[in-house]
């Protein structure tokens, strides 16, 4: 197997003495991302109502991208034309693609699987489509993310045990396929590009860790953990998660995909987890719930109807510094654009200042008790200051 390139630095930082905790650096072309991250997700070019200055402004360090709908819509040729995504979009930051194995298992009525491909009809057109693991690199190639998935097979959950073994196989199959295939080549424009392969296995503690040993036998830049927040208890959820993380590398980025509340986020840092995405802050800033230290606020309830306070005190954001709770929630009932732009921006920047005070805690040494301390402020919700 090819040797890989220096795609991808990652250094560990510092270590919870208590725990799996950890603060790490993830080199890219396009900047450094600073870990634990949460990373926005930005499907088809674009997180939802906010634009890449108020993404700076959020302390946003890296954003997800979908090959699947990239590949859809724009296509490929107007990335090309635009020098990649970065450019496309006007994001000069570090971008991730998925590669879009969860798209289809999304849209699992539309696709056809066998052992080589994934063969799908596109949502947008009818129009039919195939991925192999190699064209899914060759894809996220042109469209030039700094860091590439590899092609996974992601059941739902109470999928029949065989049909999870099949998946994991697969799966693993096509790991090594995309390796080849990427082989630590650099983007058409020019910067390295890091693989990241996926490890699934269902709820299955035996094949999780089978997943991760081969997995990490292959020597990939990165690794994620793919099939979980499908509808599994939260309780199997973190059993596994601290599963994959016992069997992966230390020394490599690790990253729980599609994952989650604030108190998700949380829980899975302290079992070694370095990276996530969710649309969970986007959706649900745009639906008048938002996230605070304190809890969460549904802002359309009543008793914010004369609330002169701000979302969220001390919140550095623009909504909180400008705005009171009862004008958004005015604006949330009358169906104004600007509630969901300001829910948006107030929630990512709560996400990511979450992330950094993680990081502080776990340097000083002080993760484990604060992060008790979070685990019950923020389950409570519409509570008044």
């Amino acid at each position: 197997m090819p040797q890989m390139s220096s795609s991808c630095g990652f250094r560990v930082l510092a270590e919870s003495t208590d725990c799996k905790a950890r603060v790490g650096k993830i080199t890219t072309a396009h900047g450094e991302i600073y870990t634990p991250a949460f990373m926005p997700v930005g499907t088809q070019a674009s997180v939802k109502t906010l634009t890449v200055e108020e993404l700076r402004q959020c302390q946003v360090q890296i954003v997800l991208g979908n090959a699947y709908h990239l590949y859809l819509r724009p296509g490929l040729e107007i990335l090309e034309k635009s020098g990649g995504l970065h450019k496309f979009m006007a994001w000069d930051g570090p971008i991730l693609t998925d590669s879009g194995g969860f798209q289809v298992y999304s849209l699992a009525a539309l696709s056809d699987i066998t052992d080589d491909s994934i063969t799908f009809q596109s949502h947008i057109d009818g129009s039919r489509h195939t991925f192999t693991p190699e064209r899914a690199i060759q894809i996220q190639r042109s469209i030039g993310a700094d860091i590439i998935m590899a092609l996974d097979l992601c059941l739902p959950y109470g999928a029949e045990p065989e049909r999870i073994r099949r998946a994991h196989e697969i799966t693993l199959k096509w790991a090594r396929r995309c390796r080849e295939e990427w082989a630590g080549q650099d983007s058409p424009y020019g910067h390295p590009q890091a693989l990241f392969a996926i490890a699934q296995g269902g709820i299955d503690p035996e094949l999780r860790t089978e997943a991760c040993n081969a997995l990490a036998g292959m020597d990939f830049p990165g690794y994620a953990i793919g099939g979980l927040a499908v509808g599994e208890p939260a309780d199997d959820m973190f059993r596994i998660v601290n599963v994959c993380t016992d069997a992966l590398p230390l020394n490599h980025p690790r990253y729980l995909m599609g994952v989650g509340t604030p108190e998700d986020l949380l829980e899975a840092i302290e079992r070694g987890v370095d990276m996530f995405d969710c649309v969970l802050p986007t959706r649900n800033g745009r639906n008048a719930t938002l996230f605070t230290f304190q809890g969460r606020l549904t802002l359309k309830a009543a008793h914010y109807k004369d609330d002169p306070e701000p979302i969220e005190e001390g919140c550095p954001c623009y909504a909180c510094r400008t705005y009171s709770r009862r004008y958004l929630r005015h604006l949330y009932h009358a169906g104004e654009i600007l509630a969901l732009r300001m829910g948006t921006l107030h929630n990512m920047t709560m996400y990511h200042r979450l992330m950094s005070v993680a990081r502080d805690k776990i340097q000083s040494g002080e993760f484990a008790t604060w992060k008790a301390q979070m685990m019950q402020q923020l389950s409570r919700e519409n509570f008044n200051n």
